[in-house]
């Protein structure tokens, strides 16, 4: 009788099937790998970068919106299982599509995947520099010195990165569980603040703000639409989880526990925090003009005497999340460029042999945020954060299409995650969902130098397929591994 194969063992023979070789270190265990995708969406990260626009937009009562988004995005993160639970391969999206679709639609899947990814971690420092370590240290708000302090942190974050993996994994572990008391303890405090000082105001909750007597407050691309862009900046990067998938210990298993225990988390305890929060708003307008609105809040109830050392806690969640952003954006290149799809595939595929990690691969990673931020004009943050949304959903939105299209090619996943019989539902529900996102992100907060820098990067993607499609199209037509790995099941 045959010995049962492990966890591990399973997932590195799929990988094996698949033409690849696991040189990634499996050293996360189930905990680090959901505290990849829980620090990824970083709820701490996302109010802070994006309270000030949800004021200004539709007021305080566009929290509301929080919970109805994290539904939505539970759904995607139902879709993003199925597949994670099947498919354990570093590229997540990249490696589902190439294997199920085809190589050629594989490589969009990978280039959106990457530069959803690419723009993550810079977009978290430039918060962290702005909303945190400038207040923290008393600087005045100022986008020149935001952007060096970024840069700065991406130098650190990918020096990180490449040393281990497992230095990721103790970093990050560590930053959730302090996001997890952030978020309680600074809840708890502000609650004990208002019952002491009788300050809170519940009205809060349903008030517009700044933005009563907008005459386009209801309309499409009006403020309270705009309010979305919070939790739709927030309570995405679940897929993180998959994308390192050949570092994580019995990865069909415990990568889709994270990716659906992360979203379920962050929907709940942000919410949550979002309300005592906006309770704790001793003066919107004044809260609603600031660079930094949850540290005005703070101020407001604790003076400075306690708004420092909660400051710098939060810096340490921050940190964490945009350290994993480093790790799993490399994960998206030494994928493609494995299989000779990335522009100079020979160098990106390297793996340290004392490492284990893709050195080239996080270079990139960093150098290219360095290049956004210098380059990106006038309010980097928000410029920043409204490219990653459309990339993400757009990126979200394609990965539902594709399971609906290839979902008859799996079997029952033996001991792992599966929807059964709800699967297409899910999915269609999921996709629709989507489809409302990418309009409400269209006409609510998209400005001409966002789009002008998406459709810059699809650009340069275009240009090098292209390339490919002319002087090597082997690559595109084939895919390592086994031909007939996922055969049609019947139903």
């Amino acid at each position: 009788m045959s010995q049962a194969l492990t966890g591990n063992e399973v997932a590195d023979e799929i990988c094996r099937d698949c033409g690849y070789e696991p040189e990634l270190k499996r050293s996360l265990n189930g905990f680090q790998i959901f505290a990849v995708a829980f620090a990824a969406m970083s709820v701490v990260m996302g109010v802070f970068a994006t309270y000030d626009d949800m004021l200004r937009s539709s007021g305080p009562v566009g929290i509301w919106l929080f919970p109805v988004i994290g539904v939505g995005q539970l759904l995607v993160a139902l879709v993003y299982a199925q597949f994670s639970a099947r498919i354990p391969l570093s590229g997540g999206p990249y490696a589902w599509a190439s294997r199920l679709a085809s190589p050629k639609i594989g490589w969009g899947f990978g280039w959106l995947a990457f530069l959803n990814a690419v723009t993550s971690p810079v977009a978290i420092d430039n918060a962290l520099a702005t909303q945190c370590l400038m207040p923290l240290f008393d600087m005045e708000p100022n986008e020149t010195t935001g952007r060096v302090i970024t840069v700065v942190l991406l130098v650190i974050q990918a020096a990180l990165a490449i040393a281990a993996t497992r230095i990721v994994g103790w970093v990050n572990s560590l930053s959730v569980v302090v996001e997890f008391g952030i978020l309680v303890v600074l809840g708890i405090a502000f609650t004990v603040a208002v019952l002491m000082s009788g300050d809170g105001k519940t009205a809060n909750l349903f008030s517009h703000g700044v933005a009563e007597g907008n005459p386009n407050y209801y309309l499409i691309g009006g403020g309270l639409m705009g309010a979305t862009i919070m939790g739709l900046n927030t309570l995405v990067g679940f897929e993180s989880a998959a994308n390192m998938a050949e570092e994580a210990a019995d990865a069909t298993r415990t990568v889709p526990r994270a990716i659906i225990g992360s979203v379920v988390a962050s929907s709940v305890l942000g919410f949550l925090f979002l309300i005592v929060l906006t309770i704790a708003v001793k003066d919107i307008p004044a809260a609603s003009a600031s660079a930094s609105p949850v540290a005005e809040v703070m101020r407001q109830q604790f003076g400075p005497v306690l708004e420092r050392p909660f400051l710098a806690v939060i810096a340490i969640a921050f940190f964490g999340a945009a350290l994993v952003a480093v790790a799993s954006a490399s994960r998206y290149n030494f994928a493609m460029a494995r299989d000779g799809r990335f522009p100079g595939h020979r160098v990106f595929q390297r793996v340290n042999p004392r490492t284990h990690t893709p050195i080239p691969a996080t270079l990139l990673v960093m150098t290219t945020g360095i290049v956004l931020i210098i380059a990106l004009p006038g309010a980097a943050l928000f410029q920043l954060i409204a490219t990653s949304t459309i990339i993400s959903v757009v990126q979200y939105m394609l990965t539902s299409v594709l399971y609906l299209g290839v979902r008859r090619k799996f079997d029952r996943a033996g001991g792992g995650f599966d929807l059964g019989r709800w699967d297409r539902l899910v999915a269609v529900a999921a996709l629709v969902w989507l489809i409302i996102c990418i309009f409400t992100v269209l006409v609510s907060f998209t400005t001409l130098a966002t789009l002008l820098v998406v459709l810059g990067l699809l650009g340069l993607g275009f240009a090098y397929f292209l390339y490919m499609w002319k002087f090597d199209r082997e690559v595109l037509e084939h895919e390592p591994g086994e031909s007939d790995l996922f055969t049609v099941s019947s139903e």
